[in-house]
């Protein structure tokens, strides 16, 4: 695949599944051999990208992830994204605040036959948890 089909493929990731919560879309691009690496305490594999994808949404009404950049070489596709939302929800054991959130983060993608088989995922947790009230 070409390197604007990956893109593709990773622009389609974010708008279907982080922004939408669109599930069955996110699977559609995922490998059944995905292995998702990030620094949250989730499962291994797709059930790992759900508990993101469902525990984010939970957690931040009107979530919304917009792609900032994204540079692909061959197979991988990096994106630099920064994320809106509310804290509505219990997130990482803190309840709503109703405070809104700006995180930012960089995932890089491995694309294999047109699906995603592996992420890497960093984001500004400490950012978001100065944002929250729990540091200063």
């Amino acid at each position: 695949m070409s390197t604007e089909e990956n893109k593709a493929i990773v622009r389609r990731f974010f708008e279907e599944g982080s922004s939408r919560g669109n599930l069955n879309a996110a699977d559609e691009l995922l490998s059944p051999d995905f292995t998702l690496h990030v620094p949250l305490p989730v499962s291994a594999g797709i059930e790992g990208i759900h508990e993101v994808i469902i525990t984010c949404r939970a957690a931040f009404e009107h979530l919304n992830v917009t792609i900032e950049d994204m540079i692909a070489e061959g197979n991988n596709v990096a994106a630099r994204f920064t994320a809106h939302g509310i804290h509505k929800g219990n997130f990482m054991g803190l309840p709503a605040t109703g405070k809104p959130i700006t995180m930012t983060g960089i995932e890089i993608f491995r694309i294999k036959d047109g699906k995603i088989i592996e992420l890497w995922g960093e984001a500004n947790l400490l950012g978001l948890m100065q944002q929250l009230g729990i540091f200063p």
